[in-house]
């Protein structure tokens, strides 16, 4: 006759597993809570706008507060090159006004060309604007903003003071 596992060894073995495994069942959300509460207050707005503020914008009769949204390289996105994400609050009074909000890196030559739409709410809208293969670290991200009545209103801020980090990434990226 084979010789045959006892029940009473498998259910032994069950019992000793089964008690890692609730171990760990309670250890892996502890380890993982710090990192989840801290994207749940970056992406809930608690931690403000972004990672780091870039400050008000005056655009035309308008103005914004902006700010980067993660404090890292720009990402690439396969074929469509490499892209950094910025976040945008109309205040209070454009609130009505301002029909659309665009970014973009270097001057736009046309409402078609004006950039990545800014999308959300007015008090909290998210733009991830495509880096351009030829950007460098001295050239200027372009903000436009539309009207309800059709006017555009342009405003630009260097890229060293938008985002340092992708200022620095540039220049790496241009010695390479």
């Amino acid at each position: 006759m084979a010789a045959l596992v006892s029940p009473s060894r498998n259910a032994s073995l069950w019992q000793r597993w089964r008690f890692h495994l609730s171990a760990l069942m309670l250890i892996v959300p502890i380890v993982s809570a710090p990192a989840f509460f801290q994207a749940d207050a970056l992406f809930g707005g608690k931690k403000g706008l972004g990672e780091r503020d870039i400050g008000e914008v005056v655009v035309g009769p308008w103005t914004a507060r902006m700010a980067e949204f993660k404090l890292i390289e720009p990402e690439a996105e396969g074929r469509a090159g490499y892209t950094k994400s910025f976040v945008m609050a109309l205040c209070p009074a454009c609130v009505d006004q301002v029909k659309a909000a665009y970014l973009r890196v270097g001057k736009p030559r046309n409402v078609r060309t004006a950039g990545a739409l800014f999308s959300g709410t007015p008090y909290r809208q998210f733009a991830e604007v495509r880096i351009p293969e030829k950007a460098s670290a001295d050239g200027m991200l372009w903000v436009t903003f539309e009207g309800w009545d059709g006017a555009l209103y342009q405003t630009s801020i260097p890229i060293r003071t938008a985002s340092p980090l992708t200022a620095a990434w540039l220049e790496k990226r241009g010695r390479i």
